[in-house]
């Protein structure tokens, strides 16, 4: 069986063919992803549950006990683990690589809907489970700081104005926020004077909660028209706090500001980022499985000065980090040597052989070859990468000595008489190589 021999025949359709080869892995390499190293996507879930004001005691045993015994009837888990502080509860699980992650969802789903009476009746929300990589690293991070604007304040325009419209780019994936500035009311009490009134602090918490929901209200039902009513009870600021009435004593309102100092400050007083010594608020920007990194950071670059235009004066947007830079570097690094690789063997062979027939097939057969292997990377879902870079600039030796194993066949049959096609067909039928310890060719028919 001769593979070749079709092509042999038909010089007009394997020249067409080559072309389309050329055509289809050039268009493939501008489609495909590129990325440090080969994305693996390892199906882990973050399962995290806020209760405030519980110590890390009552977290491990009220809470993240109860979700463990739930997690570990799953099937197909392989690594759970859980780390309890005070107010928070992370349980992190891993499961193996055979099994979806959307499956992998729905089962920590189920398993918090079933353990979710065993936890505390007045926990403020359910568990929140996320997917994520820990293989992904944030491709972006950009810093907001401000000279004049508190960071509470920063935080808030970053969250409702800045990171929504750039998860809403194409290939964006997860963006997050740290630096611990979330704006948040803080009421500072002073004992003695709650006290004065007869009030304890439960009674202080329960006027408090009383008067800041938002819930239905309820509406009037008339023989001509309806109506609901659509009023909203919740208190934003210290300003909306103060005059709130918590009691009425000897006939007298009694007023929060009047047993306590309210303050508009952050929600959390023992977290902070910084820019290199500036305080700031910190935007982590991580992409989708298998979008092009260096196009998602151009996109997201490119739209930076509209986003700044949209933010007050006062805040600034620096890039605090790049992950693109060492990938582009790197990449440009491989690809320059992948070139420079195909020309100092297309020299070689030309140097050595003193023969332009033979030196014009590995230098059409080496670009021909690497070109078409993108389209294949394209339809198997490949990256481009430092490893599938290496991967193509160590094949070109093979391919080229694929080449000079072939020419060398259809050259010792030119030179036992036969014409170039007889030639060009027995020696693509015949594998032959030169045995380094007698020198001398043998078939392999």
């Amino acid at each position: 069986m001769n593979l070749s021999r079709a092509f042999i025949l038909r010089p007009v359709a394997t020249t067409l063919l080559m072309v389309a080869i050329l055509l289809a892995g050039a268009v493939a390499y501008h489609q495909l992803p590129v990325a440090a190293l080969p994305q693996v996507d390892y199906p882990t879930i973050h399962i995290r549950t806020f209760y405030p004001g519980a110590s890390p005691d009552v977290m491990a045993t009220s809470v993240t006990a109860p979700l463990e015994r739930q997690f570990g009837q799953m099937p197909g888990l392989t690594q759970m683990t859980s780390a309890s502080s005070g107010g928070s509860s992370v349980i992190t699980l891993q499961f193996s690589l055979d099994l979806s992650l959307d499956v992998a969802e729905q089962e920590v789903q189920a398993a918090i809907n079933a353990g979710f009476t065993f936890l505390p009746k007045d926990l403020p929300n359910p568990p929140i489970y996320s997917k994520v990589n820990p293989a992904d690293a944030p491709i972006l991070t950009l810093a907001l700081m401000s000279d004049s604007l508190p960071l509470p304040h920063v935080e808030d325009l970053a969250d409702t104005r800045f990171s929504q419209k750039i998860s809403q780019l194409p290939g964006v994936g997860l963006v997050s926020i740290s630096g611990g500035q979330r704006p948040a009311v803080r009421i500072h009490v002073n004992p003695t004077a709650l006290a004065s009134y007869g009030l304890t602090l439960e009674d202080l918490r329960t006027a408090i909660a009383a008067a800041n929901v938002n819930q239905a209200k309820g509406g009037f039902d008339g023989p001509r028209q309806a109506y609901i009513i659509g009023t909203n009870d919740q208190l934003y600021t210290s300003r909306d706090f103060s005059p709130l009435v918590i009691a009425y004593k000897n006939g007298a309102a009694v007023h929060l500001s009047d047993v306590a100092e309210v303050i508009d400050g952050a929600e959390n007083l023992n977290q902070a980022a910084w820019m290199n010594e500036t305080p700031a608020v910190i935007v982590n920007i991580q992409r989708q499985p298998g979008a092009n990194v260096i196009d998602v950071v151009d996109r997201i670059k490119k739209l930076l000065p509209q986003l700044q235009s949209s933010l007050p004066a006062a805040v600034n947007v620096s890039v605090l980090t790049d992950r693109t830079t060492t990938i582009r570097e790197s990449v440009k690094d491989v690809q320059f040597e992948l070139m420079l690789a195909v020309v100092l063997v297309v020299l070689v062979i030309f140097l050595f052989l003193r023969n332009l027939a033979a030196t014009t097939i590995p230098s059409v057969a080496v670009p021909l070859s690497l070109v078409g292997t993108f389209g294949v990377m394209y339809l198997l879902g490949f990256s481009l990468n430092n490893l599938t870079l290496m991967a193509l600039t160590i094949s070109t030796g093979f391919v080229v000595d694929d080449a000079i194993v072939m020419i060398e066949n259809i050259s010792r049959y030119v030179e036992d008489g036969e014409t170039p096609l007889q030639a060009a067909l027995k020696g693509a039928q015949h594998a032959c190589y030169l045995s380094p310890a007698r020198s001398q060719y043998h078939r392999d028919c």
